[in-house]
């Protein structure tokens, strides 16, 4: 059946969204809140190999796009390896986990997206939306109202989609600590080009990867209990950042303070949020998706993944089921156990970067062991994430 839809939220769900709709043969029109592309919005992310599977069903090929990540080591702020884990196994093709600019890949799915014919309306801001019967009527900061046979929101943490579905849903949970990092050049760690390095350091959690450029990128979360105010957290200067971060980092063992010495320029930071689940995801013609929906810790690594692959799901029920509402329907019975585990699964693992140090060494304990099962055993904790297959010819409604 065709439909119109029209996507509320610019990001990577959204545009992920418009992109399997428009193979779906749906029409989508994209309604970003700011006035201009968010080609120079946040930092870098990995992409499992499970996201790069649900691009392959868009026909999507990253290319050349960032540098491989196929493993993680991971050690403690004593220098000690706790073990090394795979971003699952690679895909037929060969390809494993890439690390890239978060900016780039918006670039990359927003040229894709107009290559196929999606129209973007940029400073259209969500602020209602009601049902008409056979549609919805949706109104904007700006005064313009738009129709459409459904609203799909994939506007984020602070969703306004969520709160016209229902205004008592849960909102986004300050998860008690900080982002920042950069990128560092001119510095040789040693370390394997594409291994990513995570530290459980003793005040402060910091990864790393070096790209086969020479760079190093970088992260690190600072414990921060109280949540400060986005205009808070962007007034932190840079040179207030790394003293910071010097501070932080002056005990443990490692490069931390060797890669923060050679950044030129350190991130703005923002804070690090989790989402509760949320009860109702769709009500009408309008349903929610990606971070609006089940915001993953940056933890899991699987935000950007799960909207991915929301999207493919989302515009395969819309094709294949007889009418919208029994679309959504089977789009929350194939996502929302899948999703809410990996939600579960991030928020476990972020509470390790803030322990006190009474709790690191039990936690190193825990996950050395669980390491060594993984060597013995070549079982992949993770593997139930890393190994979904989307197959966009499969029948899912």
């Amino acid at each position: 059946m065709t439909y119109t839809a029209l996507v509320a939220g610019g990001g990577i769900a959204g545009t992920s969204a418009a992109i399997a709709l428009s193979k779906a043969g749906i029409t989508p029109v994209v309604y970003e809140a700011y006035e201009r592309a968010a080609d120079n919005v946040g930092a870098f992310l990995t992409l499992a190999v499970n996201a790069l599977d649900a691009l392959h069903a868009l026909d999507l090929d990253l290319g050349d796009l960032g540098f491989d990540t196929p493993k993680i080591r991971i050690t403690n702020g004593s220098g000690r390896r706790l073990g090394e884990l795979p971003y699952g196994t690679g895909l037929p093709g060969g390809q494993v986990s890439r690390t890239m600019k978060r900016a780039d890949l918006y670039r990359f799915l927003r040229e894709q997206a107009v290559h196929r014919g999606v129209r973007f309306e940029y400073g259209k801001r969500l602020v209602d939306a009601t049902a008409t019967g056979d549609g919805v009527q949706a109104s904007f900061a700006d005064g313009s109202t738009v129709a459409a046979d459904l609203l799909i929101g994939a506007d984020g943490l602070r969703s306004r989609t969520r709160e016209i579905i229902d205004p008592a849903a849960p909102g986004a949970r300050y998860a008690g600590l900080l982002n920042t990092g950069g990128y560092a050049r001119g510095l040789g760690t040693g370390c394997e080009p594409g291994m990513m390095h995570a530290i459980f350091g003793k005040r402060c959690f910091f990864a790393y990867a070096a790209h086969p450029n020479g760079e190093v990128w970088w992260a690190a979360n600072p414990a921060q209990p109280a949540e400060l105010s986005p205009a808070d957290v962007a007034a932190i200067t840079p040179g207030e950042w790394r003293a910071r971060l010097n501070d932080l980092f002056r005990g443990d063992r490692g490069p931390a303070l060797d890669i923060i010495a050679a950044t030129g320029e350190i991130f703005a930071g923002w804070n690090t949020y989790t989402m509760p689940a949320v009860p109702t995801w769709h009500r009408d013609r309008m349903i929610i998706i990606g971070d609006a929906a089940h915001a993953a810790a940056p933890s899991s690594g699987q935000g950007a993944a799960m909207a991915i692959e929301d999207a493919v799901v989302l515009a395969t029920c819309l094709r294949d089921s007889p009418d919208v509402e029994a679309a959504f329907h089977a789009y929350e019975r194939l996502r929302r156990h899948r999703v809410e585990r990996v939600v579960r699964q991030g928020n476990r693992t972020g509470g390790w970067k803030a322990l006190s140090p009474l709790a690191r060494a039990p936690r190193d304990v825990i996950m050395s062991l669980a390491m060594r099962h993984v060597t013995r055993t070549g079982a992949d904790p993770n593997g139930w994430i890393y190994d979904h297959h989307l197959d966009w010819d499969v029948l899912t409604g």
